[in-house]
């Protein structure tokens, strides 16, 4: 693998999304990752999301990219032993088992770094390593819950919604990378590793801007406000007379005189309702209907020609196929297709992000299938004979 983060080796203890999305992108950016499953069962997300007429996941194929399956009954001593082996030989472990389980099996940070003292251990979990809630089983939609950002998503009049993907797990996982990451620049200096404890709830929390802020300075609890940005006008989805729903911001004084110059109606960028940013914030239902009148009249194509011509910021609400025919999308090559063993067919998936000038992230593989590296990585990292990896195969350790 090339990439920025060659040479360093993950080792990834987990399951389902939040932690090993992570391991995901460190592959994405060039570390070695071994990922330990269950034999015969594997990782759930195998079989989670959408599905072929077999059961197999089309989401497996991304999530384990660039990973090597090692399958290894975690629940024996033995199989407990080969991680140690492992680890020994790892800049990195991810985990996101429930806080307290890892150290029952001697496998905490405490006993792995006493061989290893460079180790890094990444820990993802619902409620954090410590406080009366850290051995609870927590999900991404707690942590959402808890986080804040439920309480904000949706329309004022209705019960609160989720965003459409695993937010929280997709959240917790980037601070997971900015932790491992971190770690591993201190780790230069000072030669020691250090765990890395991400809460999902607190990854949701660090991005709720001055939530707690507003209300204990302000008395102000943020709400939902669908799909409005409270208080700056114009910013919000319009609708086209063929179907199509354009998000337009025009988040400045310049633009909002330049929508009123698309609009053939530049006697409202002089009205004393929308003369300012204040004003326009306080005015804001009426003049998203004006704009709403005026992109209802027009077809999509033509509305962003017009947007376009007068360099006003705006967006078509996606859906896949926008995004597998668009000319940004097919610039940048965001979107890639890789053959999948498993599936036997091509999957279309998010190339890695961001980019970068020297060493570029790739995907060198997409997700294997059970066991695939069992026998490579217990040979060639841990450093067994093949006769000592075909009798942990007997005896029902590996698989």
């Amino acid at each position: 693998m090339s990439g920025p983060l060659s040479g360093i080796r993950v080792l990834e203890l987990g399951s389902f999304i939040a932690g090993p999305f992570a391991g995901q992108l460190l592959g994405d950016y060039g570390a070695e990752v071994i990922k330990v499953e269950p034999p015969e069962v594997g990782d759930p997300m195998r079989k989670w999301g959408h599905c072929d007429d077999k059961g197999r996941s089309f989401w497996w194929p991304a999530i384990a990219r660039n990973k090597q399956s090692v399958a290894i009954n975690l629940r024996s001593e033995e199989g407990r032993d080969v991680v140690r082996q492992l680890a020994l030989q790892s800049d990195v472990i991810l985990e996101n088992f429930t806080p307290g389980r890892l150290a029952e099996w001697q496998l905490g940070y405490e006993n792995l770094s006493k061989a290893n003292p460079r180790l890094i251990m990444t820990h993802v979990s619902g409620f954090g390593q410590t406080g009366p809630r850290a051995a609870d089983p927590g999900f991404g939609s707690i942590g959402e819950a808890m986080g804040g950002i439920r309480h904000t998503t949706g329309w004022p009049d209705r019960q609160s919604t989720r965003a459409g993907i695993s937010l929280g797990d997709a959240i917790a996982s980037l601070f997971a990378v900015i932790g491992t990451m971190a770690a591993l620049n201190e780790r230069q200096h000072s030669g020691k590793g250090q765990e890395v404890d991400v809460a999902i709830y607190e990854a949701v929390f660090a991005l709720m801007e001055s939530t707690v802020a507003d209300f204990e300075l302000g008395g102000h609890i943020r709400g939902r406000t669908g799909s409005v940005l409270p208080k700056v006008a114009p910013s919000n989805v319009y609708p086209t007379c063929d179907g199509a729903d354009v998000l337009i911001a025009g988040n400045a004084d310049a633009i909002f005189r330049r929508i009123c110059q698309a609009m053939d109606r530049e006697d409202i960028a002089d009205d004393q309702r929308y003369i300012d940013h204040e004003s326009r914030g306080k005015n804001q239902t009426e003049l998203d209907q004006l704009i709403a009148e005026w992109t209802s009249g027009l077809p999509v194509e033509e509305l962003e020609a017009l947007l376009d011509e007068h360099a006003i910021p705006y967006g078509r609400i996606f859906t896949a196929p926008d995004m597998l025919t668009d000319p940004q999308f097919a610039a940048r090559e965001l979107i890639e297709r890789y053959e999948d063993e498993v599936l036997g067919q091509e999957v279309p998936m998010a190339a890695p992000v961001p980019q970068f000038s020297r060493t570029p992230g790739r995907i060198a593989s997409t997700g294997p299938q059970l066991g695939q590296h069992t026998d490579q990585a217990l040979g060639e990292v841990a450093g067994y004979t093949q006769e000592e990896i075909e009798q942990l195969r007997a005896r029902g350790v590996i698989s």
